[in-house]
C-alpha cells in the first residue's frame, strides 16, 4: 500500500482545515476459500481485493465513506465531508500517541508457497480421519487470508501492518438411524500455512469423528443444580460471552450491560483473572494496533474477582474519562465498534484429578456448540459439546444435549478452583452484523452450584 501512502496525505493536508480530525484506513488482501463436502470439493473461491475508506469529525459527528476504488479516494472525502458537515453529535476522542511503525505477522509458510491441490489434500485427509463407521458426512472449510494495510490519521500517525492469517474448520456428523450427533473442531492462527502443516491432521479428523460417534452412545444430561467442571473451550465462551460482552464499553453507554456503574467492585471470586489481550501472537485475535492505530496491550479486566478495566475505543472511551484499551475493530468498509481480541481466565494451580477428586455428584462439560447471553438482564445459557458424569471423583457416562445456564455475576463467584493448564481457541465473534476472528479460552474451571440443563 505504500503506491497510496503520498495520496492519502495529500487528502489529510488539503482536508484538515475544514474538519477536526481525520483516519484512513486502506488495504489490499489475497484470499483463499475451499469448501468440501463428504471429501468432494464443492466451492473454491480465490480473489484479490483493493479497498479504502476515510472517516472525518467534525462538530462532533462522524461522516464516513468506503471505496473499492482507489482512483476515487477524493470523491469518498467529499462524501465523507458532506456527511459529517450535515450533522451535529456529541463524538470526542480520547487522546492517543502518535505512533509510525511497520509491522508483519510472523510467517514460516507463505501460502502463496502451498497450491490449491495440496490445501485440498489435507482438507481430504482430514475429512477421511473423521469418516469412521457411524460417520455419514462430514465437511471442512478452509480459509486463508495475506493483507497489506495503511493507517494514517491527522494526528501524525502512520502505520503499516501486513497480516496473515488461516483457519481450517471441520464438521462430521453420526447417526444411529434414530438420532443424529455433531462433532466440530478448528485450527488456526495468525502466521502462515505452517499453523496446518504442523498439526497432526488424521488425529484432528479422528478425534472429531469419535465425538460425533461417542455422542450417539451418550444420554440425556439431567437438570438441576451440580458441581461442574467447564473445559477450556467452555471456560473461554463463558468469559467471552458472559464477562467479555458485558464489559464492551459501547453497551455500557447504551445501558445494556450488567456491569454498568460496577467498575472497581468486586464481581467475581477471589481467583478469577480475566484478561483481553490482542498481543498474544498465537492467539487468533491478535492484532498489533487496533483500526484507530492504538498499540495493544494485555488488559486485565477482573482481578482477584474485582473489575479493573472495560473494553473501549477512543470515542467510547472519551464518553467514560478513560485511555481507549485498543479494542476498536472492523474490517475496511464497516465502522469500527468495540470488540474483544484474546479474551481468558487466567490458570489456577490444580491438575484435573484435583478438581474432580472430591466430587461426590457432579458434571464435567466439554467443549461448545454455541449459545446466548443478556448482557443488560445478565443472564445466559450456553450449550456443551458433550458431557461426563463426575461420580466419586472419576468421570463415568457420556452425557448430550447439556446446557449450561444462570445469573453473569453469581456464576462468577461461584468460580472455586482453577485448573493448571491453558488453551486458547479459534473462533469468529458476532456483534451489530460484523464478524471479527477471536480466541478465547482458559483452564479447566469448577463451578459450584451451577444449573445444568438436559433433553430427553
Amino acid at each position: 500500500m505504500e503506491e497510496y501512502i503520498s495520496l492519502f496525505e495529500n487528502v489529510i493536508e488539503k482536508t484538515i482545515p475544514k474538519v477536526d480530525y481525520i483516519d484512513i484506513r486502506a488495504g489490499k488482501g489475497n484470499t483463499t476459500s475451499i469448501l468440501m463436502k463428504d471429501g468432494e470439493i464443492d466451492e473454491i473461491n480465490t480473489g484479490m481485493s483493493v479497498s479504502a475508506r476515510i472517516r472525518v469529525l467534525n462538530n462532533g459527528a462522524w461522516g464516513f465513506a468506503y471505496t473499492t476504488d482507489i482512483s476515487k479516494f477524493d470523491e469518498i472525502t467529499e462524501t465523507a465531508l458532506k456527511l459529517s458537515n450535515s450533522l451535529k453529535g456529541d463524538v470526542e476522542l480520547a487522546e492517543s500517541e502518535i505512533i509510525k511503525d511497520k509491522v508483519a505477522t510472523d510467517v514460516r509458510i507463505p501460502f502463496g508457497d502451498i497450491s490449491v491441490e495440496e490445501k485440498q489434500a489435507i482438507m481430504k485427509e482430514a475429512s477421511e480421519s473423521a469418516t469412521l463407521e457411524e460417520v455419514n458426512s462430514t465437511t471442512v472449510g478452509y480459509g486463508d487470508i495475506e493483507s497489506k494495510e495503511v493507517f494514517l490519521n491527522s494526528e501524525g500517525s502512520q502505520i503499516e501492518i501486513n497480516t496473515s492469517r488461516v483457519r481450517m474448520a471441520l464438521n462430521a456428523t453420526a447417526t444411529d438411524g434414530q438420532i443424529i450427533q455433531f462433532g466440530h473442531g478448528s485450527m488456526g492462527g495468525v502466521k502462515g500455512f505452517e499453523v496446518i502443516a504442523d498439526r497432526d491432521i488424521e488425529e484432528f479428523g479422528r478425534k472429531i469423528g469419535e465425538k460425533a460417534t461417542r455422542l450417539l452412545k451418550a444420554e440425556s444430561a439431567p437438570s438441576g443444580k451440580f458441581k461442574i467442571i467447564a473445559d477450556p473451550e467452555l471456560t473461554g465462551v463463558m468469559v467471552h460471552e458472559a464477562l467479555g460482552h458485558a464489559t464492551e464499553a459501547d453497551l455500557i453507554l447504551q445501558n445494556d450491560s450488567i456491569l454498568k456503574d460496577k467498575l472497581n467492585t468486586k464481581i467475581a471470586s477471589d481467583i478469577v483473572n480475566i484478561f483481553d489481550d490482542a498481543t498474544i501472537k498465537d492467539g487468533f485475535g491478535y492484532y498489533p494496533y487496533d483500526v484507530e492505530g492504538i498499540k495493544t496491550k494485555a488488559n486485565q479486566l477482573v482481578k482477584d474477582g474485582k473489575l479493573v478495566s472495560l473494553l473501549s475505543s477512543r470515542e467510547t472511551a472519551s464518553k467514560l474519562n478513560m485511555k481507549s484499551s485498543g479494542n476498536a475493530r472492523s474490517i475496511i468498509s464497516d465502522a469500527p465498534i468495540v470488540r474483544m481480541s484474546n479474551t481468558y481466565m487466567q490458570p489456577g494451580d490444580m491438575s484435573f484429578e484435583e478438581l474432580i477428586e472430591d466430587i461426590p455428584d457432579g458434571i464435567y462439560l466439554k467443549g461448545s456448540r454455541g449459545g446466548q447471553v443478556d448482557t443488560g438482564k445478565g443472564i445466559f445459557q450456553f450449550n456443551a459439546a458433550e458431557g461426563f458424569r463426575i461420580e466419586n471423583g472419576e468421570l463415568s457416562t457420556p452425557l448430550r444435549d447439556v446446557s449450561l445456564s444462570g445469573n453473569i455475576l453469581e456464576t462468577l463467584n461461584n468460580v472455586d478452583a482453577l485448573g493448571n493448564d491453558f488453551k486458547l481457541s479459534v473462533g469468529f465473534c458476532g456483534k451489530d452484523g460484523q464478524t471479527a476472528p477471536v480466541g478465547d479460552g482458559g483452564p479447566h474451571t469448577r463451578i459450584i452450584d451451577a444449573m445444568v440443563g438436559g433433553s430427553n
